[in-house]
């Protein structure tokens, strides 16, 4: 399987971005959308390369992979906000800021493996198993590759 573009993508973004100090904070939101926009467009094409997917195949999958996306999206945004009230506030965070902004996190990743399991599951009911095994380790490879290189930008709380 070839995910290197998604993946020297992701690379570059990191190896353009010097680890965050805490005065670098504000910089990451504007940082992290380049990169998610450049992953989502390239994601589209590891999808198609990698599924090998015929006329009546792509016909049920792409609808069902663009509504995941546009909800995925809205998460991604949940989280953007989220990182952008962190860095509003990570000279002054108080205990009280920590805990709502950790609360938030914890509402996100729930919310985005619940969104997860149910659109791979109907991406199961519209593939054959072993496409929609592969769409889901796919997928799972391109979320950890992303999740892990942003998360590697932002900054510890003090």
């Amino acid at each position: 399987m070839r995910i290197l573009p998604l993946a020297l993508v992701l690379g570059l973004a990191v190896i353009a971005s010097p680890l965050a100090s805490h005065a670098q904070v504000q910089g990451v939101a504007a940082d992290e959308q380049i990169v998610m926009k450049q992953v989502m467009t390239d994601k589209r094409a590891v999808y198609a390369k990698n599924l090998s997917l015929s006329e009546s195949e792509s016909r049920a999958f792409w609808p069902i992979y663009d509504e995941y996306e546009g909800k995925a999206k809205k998460l991604d945004d949940r989280f953007m906000t989220m990182l952008n009230d962190y860095a509003a506030k990570y000279e002054t965070l108080t205990d009280a800021d920590a805990a709502s902004i950790l609360k938030e996190k914890l509402a996100i990743e729930k919310d985005r493996i619940a969104l997860k399991q149910a659109y791979t599951t109907k991406i199961a009911k519209a593939l054959p198993a072993k496409k929609a095994l592969r769409y889901a380790q796919i997928e799972t490879r391109i979320e950890t590759m992303m999740r892990s290189q942003i998360y590697g930008l932002i900054p510890l709380a003090q």
